[in-house]
C-alpha cells in the first residue's frame, strides 16, 4: 500500500497550525504571567470599618502590624486553593486557607459553595471566596453516570478554567485537593505552566481508589483513571498527603516525594465544661418530649458524621444499634442511646427508609436517631457534649484517614471507628484515645463495653482524646506547609 505523504504532509500541518493557534490564544488570554517582582498588596481601603472591630479575624491586625511606611503591605506569598468540591465541606482546605492568610498570604479560595463555609473564613479579608457553578445533573444510575461523565468533566473543565484563568489574579502557588483528580490536574497544570505558578498537591486519597468504589477495580475507566492521576501530579512543586502510609504508596506507585501533612483539629473545635454542654443539649430539638435526665445523664448521646456515601457503611451503626437495643432488654445497665448524625450525601434517603422501618418493627426501643446539618459552631457544640464519636470511614485506599476523628479529638471526644485499613493506627490508638471495630458486632460489643460498666474504661478514653487536642492544626501546619510557602510565623 503506497502512502500519500502530501496528505500526510497536509494535515501534520494543519495540526501544528491549529495547536500553535491554541496555544497563542491561551497565552495572550490570560493575563500576564506572575512575576516575583510583583507580589500582591494589601490596603487599608481593603478593610471595613467592621473589619478593624475584630481585627485579628479579619486580618486587619496582621496588615497593621506588618504595612510599610506608605500604608502598603506587600504580599509575597500568594495561593489559590482549589477544591473541585463544595468547600464547606473541605474543612482542610478551609484551614489552609486560614493559615496562609493569618501568616500573611493572600488566597483565592476556589470550590463549590453548596453549604456553610467556615465563619472565619468568609472575615478575613486575605481570603477571597471563587464559587464555580456545579454539574448541573447527577445520577445514582450506574450507566447514566458513565454517559454524563464526559459532559461532566467538559463542564467542570471550563468552569474551573475561568476561574483560575480569568476571575482570579496570578498567584506564585496553587495548592489542589486531590481527589477528585478528573480534571482537577489537567486544569490546574495547565494554568500553573502559563502563568509561571508552582503546583502544590494536597493528597487526600486516590481518585481512582474511590471510582473503584462504583465501577469495581478492574474497569477500564478506574486503570486510566489511575494512570492520568499519576501523569498529571509526579510533575508538581511539591505534594503533601493525610497520613506516613499515604506518603509510601507515593512513593512506591509513582516515585513521588511527599511531605506528610496530618489533620489536627482547628482551634474552634474545643472541650466544654459541664455547663456549656447542659446549656447547649436543652436548645436541641430532638429531645423536647423526651423524659432524658440532663443533670445525671443517665442515657448517653452518640455522635457520627457521615457522608452518606459507598465508602461509609452506614448499616454497620444500624445494624449495632438494633443488637444494642436487643441487648438492652437483658441488662439494666445499658444505658438509652441518643444517636445524632451529621452530613449530607446521596445515601441519606435510603437510610432514612431503613431507620423508620426499623422504628416500625419496635427493633430501636429506647434509641432516639436524629440526623441533623449543623452551622460550624453548633457542630462543635455537639462533639464537645457527646460521650462516643462514631467513624465509619472505610478508606477505599487504605492509607487515608477520616478528618471528623481529628474534629472529635478537638473537643476531648474519644472514638469508636472502623479499622480495618492500614493507616488507622496513626490517629487512633487502641485502648488510649478510642476502640476500634470491623463489624457491627464489633461496634455493638464496644457500645456495651463503654456504657455498661463503670464508666472508668470510657473515662481513660476520654482522658487520652483530651492529651491528643493539645497538639492543633497551626502547630501541624506551620513547620511543613509555612516553610514550604515561606510564611512567617
Amino acid at each position: 500500500m503506497d502512502i500519500n505523504w502530501s496528505l500526510v504532509w497536509e494535515l501534520t500541518l494543519t495540526l501544528a497550525v491549529i495547536t500553535s493557534t491554541a496555544v497563542t490564544i491561551f497565552i495572550f488570554t490570560l493575563p500576564s504571567t506572575f512575576s516575583h517582582f510583583h507580589p500582591h498588596e494589601a490596603k487599608e481601603a481593603d478593610f471595613t470599618d467592621e473589619d478593624k472591630k475584630n481585627p485579628q479575624r479579619s486580618g486587619y491586625a496582621y496588615f497593621q502590624k506588618h504595612k510599610k511606611e506608605d500604608g502598603v503591605l506587600k504580599v509575597d506569598a500568594s495561593v489559590q486553593v482549589v477544591v473541585l468540591g463544595d468547600i464547606g465541606r473541605s474543612p482542610r482546605m478551609q484551614y489552609h486557607a486560614l493559615s496562609i492568610a493569618n501568616h500573611g498570604g493572600r488566597v483565592d479560595l476556589v470550590g463549590y459553595v453548596d453549604s456553610e463555609i467556615h465563619p472565619d473564613v468568609l472575615a478575613n479579608r486575605m481570603i477571597n471566596v471563587l464559587p464555580i457553578p456545579p454539574f448541573p445533573y447527577e445520577t445514582k444510575s450506574t450507566l447514566l453516570f458513565l454517559l454524563t461523565a464526559p459532559l461532566k468533566v467538559l463542564w467542570q473543565f471550563q468552569a474551573l478554567y475561568h476561574a483560575l484563568g480569568y476571575r482570579s489574579q496570578a498567584a506564585k502557588w496553587m495548592l489542589v485537593q486531590n481527589p477528585p483528580s478528573i480534571p482537577t490536574l489537567l486544569v490546574a497544570q495547565l494554568i500553573c505552566f502559563f502563568r509561571n505558578t508552582r503546583l502544590v498537591v494536597d493528597w487526600h486519597n486516590f481518585g481512582y481508589s474511590i471510582l473503584a468504589l462504583r465501577l469495581g477495580p478492574r474497569h477500564p475507566l478506574v486503570k486510566v483513571s489511575e494512570w492520568y492521576e499519576g501523569l498529571f501530579s509526579r510533575s508538581a512543586t511539591a505534594h503533601f498527603a493525610v497520613t506516613n502510609a499515604m506518603c509510601r504508596v507515593l512513593k512506591r506507585k509513582w516515585s513521588i516525594d511527599a511531605l506528610p501533612l496530618h489533620d489536627r483539629p482547628a482551634q474552634h473545635l474545643q472541650p466544654l465544661s459541664q455547663e456549656r454542654r447542659l446549656e447547649f443539649l436543652r436548645t436541641r430539638p430532638e429531645l423536647k418530649g423526651q423524659d432524658f435526665d440532663l443533670e445525671t445523664r443517665s442515657w448517653r448521646l452518640v455522635v457520627s458524621s457521615t457522608s452518606w456515601t459507598p465508602d461509609e457503611d452506614f448499616s454497620v451503626l444500624l445494624d449495632a444499634l438494633v443488637q444494642y437495643a436487643a441487648a438492652r432488654k437483658s441488662d439494666e445497665k445499658l444505658p438509652r442511646l441518643w444517636a445524632v448524625i451529621t452530613g449530607k450525601g446521596p445515601q441519606k434517603e435510603y437510610y432514612m427508609s431503613r431507620i423508620q422501618q426499623l422504628i416500625q418493627e419496635e427493633k430501636l426501643s429506647d434509641i432516639i436517631i436524629a440526623t441533623a446539618w449543623l452551622s460550624t459552631e453548633d457542630y462543635a457544640s455537639l462533639l464537645g457534649s457527646a460521650d462516643l464519636g462514631i467513624s465509619l470511614h472505610t478508606s477505599s485506599s487504605g492509607v487515608d484517614l477520616p478528618m471528623k476523628v481529628v474534629d472529635m479529638f478537638g473537643t476531648g471526644l474519644p472514638v469508636a471507628g472502623w479499622s480495618k485499613f492500614e493507616a488507622w493506627p496513626e490517629l487512633v490508638t487502641e485502648g488510649e484515645n478510642g476502640r476500634g471495630f470491623q463489624s457491627a458486632e464489633g461496634l455493638s460489643a464496644a457500645l456495651q463495653d463503654l456504657f455498661g460498666g463503670d464508666r472508668r474504661e470510657l473515662e481513660r478514653l476520654r482522658q487520652g482524646a483530651l492529651r491528643e487536642c493539645e497538639r492543633r492544626w497551626d502547630d501541624e501546619w506551620m513547620p511543613v506547609a509555612g516553610q514550604l510557602f515561606r510564611l512567617k510565623q
